[in-house]
């Protein structure tokens, strides 16, 4: 408990992160309807922001090396203040997903700092805790990031000043820690194709994760708009599907520990078509039945990134953890890239339905993919325990890496 409470600066500047940059994604896309952005440009608003992940999560182990940890981290907070307050200077919305790729610079250079301290600090024998207990703090955040848009008027002055207060108070916590700097830890190496050649399975499922998640986060407020939700409720209708997915994680994790992971997929793409469908066939439904429409996609399709990161860690060596790991992520922030833009495209032409329509698409591919794939090659004779498994930065693989070889023998 001690040495949780030494890491509390690090999970208190990582609340007011997500408090933050958990508020700007539906923030901007229910302020881009109020200033009658078009469908297409508010999708373009969370394929910036992904864009910028990108960016930060190869640019800031570089720039942490340079400059420190402590030094980085600032860099990035101010990068993330910038991005939000510049909203109120213009009502642009090319200008907008300018200065959204700065939020997603920000959200991935501070979590990679942190991600790094902590890496510094813990060891095997406290490992599992410090994980769970950042995992609590990440996810407690996020939820409470979507409330946050019940009470924030779209397009106003207040509501991104106080979120550009939130990401500026992120450095307080740091800046005045008593925790000692540690040694600048050497960047991973990105080896995209690390990732295709363990697992060419796990790469379609990361991508598939993209689709979804990064969709649905960025795009999901037109879809409530679209159906008719409040704002408060579309802030209730983005938290169920994150408390859907936080749910899910353990039945999930216990499932993928004993059958072939390659099944687990499979069926879990199953059950995420079966909830996209009836989302984009049923139309009429009360706010609480869209409500539990949101927290079962969640719940379906929120863990499959972690089931594909195991997957390809059972054919990986221990040596290949972190670069696998980063390599993944690369395949993730790429297709997030794509996603939101190309959602909005099609909710444009067809409707808010069409979201759920090609996320089904995906998953459709997904089950044809994974089919073929066990016809390829017999499952891993050794697994890997399942490990849910943070989208934060290339650096989080250090920190899960010995989790994933406990039981093993290749730790």
């Amino acid at each position: 408990m001690r040495f949780l409470i030494s890491l509390a600066a690090l999970f208190l500047s990582v609340i007011l992160l997500q408090l933050s940059s958990g508020g700007i994604g539906p923030l901007d896309a229910l302020s881009g309807l109020a200033l009658d952005f078009t469908t297409t440009q508010i999708g373009l608003l969370g394929s910036a922001h992904f864009a910028g992940f990108f960016l930060g999560c190869w640019w800031a182990p570089r720039l942490m090396g340079n400059v420190g940890h402590s030094r980085a981290f600032a860099a990035f907070t101010a990068l993330g203040t910038i991005g939000i307050l510049g909203h109120v200077l213009t009502d642009n919305a090319y200008a907008w997903a300018g200065l959204r790729i700065g939020q997603g610079l920000c959200i991935a250079g501070c979590y990679t700092v942190v991600e790094a301290w902590m890496q510094a600090k813990v060891t095997n024998a406290n490992r599992g805790r410090t994980m769970g207990a950042y995992r609590l703090a990440d996810l407690g955040a996020q939820l409470a990031a979507q409330f946050m848009i019940s009470v924030l008027p779209p397009a106003h002055y207040a509501s991104y000043t106080l979120l550009a207060l939130i990401c500026c108070a992120a450095l307080l916590p740091l800046t005045v820690t008593r925790l000692r700097q540690p040694e600048l830890p050497e960047a991973p190496r990105l080896q995209p194709g690390l990732a295709w050649a363990r697992s060419p399975l796990a790469v379609a499922g990361v991508l598939v994760a993209a689709l979804s998640g990064a969709s649905f986060r960025m795009v999901g407020p037109l879809y409530g708009s679209g159906v008719g939700l409040e704002t408060n409720q579309i802030a209730l209708f983005l938290a169920a599907f994150l408390a859907g997915g936080a749910l899910s994680q353990y039945p999930v994790g216990w499932l993928a520990d004993r059958y072939d992971r390659r099944w687990v997929l499979i069926w879990m793409s199953v059950a995420a078509i079966g909830s996209c469908a009836f989302i984009a066939g049923v139309s009429d439904l009360p706010a609480t039945g869209i409500l539990l429409t949101a927290a079962l996609f969640g719940l379906t399709t929120f863990p499959i990134f972690s089931v594909a990161a195991a997957h390809a860690h059972d054919f990986a060596a221990s040596s290949e953890r972190v670069e696998l790991s980063a390599a993944l992520m690369f395949w993730f922030a790429t297709g997030a890239i794509a996603a939101p833009w190309l959602a909005s495209a099609l909710i444009e032409l067809y409707g808010p339905p069409a979201l759920f329509a090609m996320i089904a698409l995906g998953h459709g591919g997904l089950v044809v993919f994974g089919l073929v794939r066990m016809r390829r090659r017999p499952a891993a004779a050794h697994r890997t325990p399942y490990v849910y498994s943070p989208r934060t930065s290339f650096q989080v693989g250090r920190l899960i890496a010995r989790l994933r070889d406990r039981g093993t023998g290749q730790d």
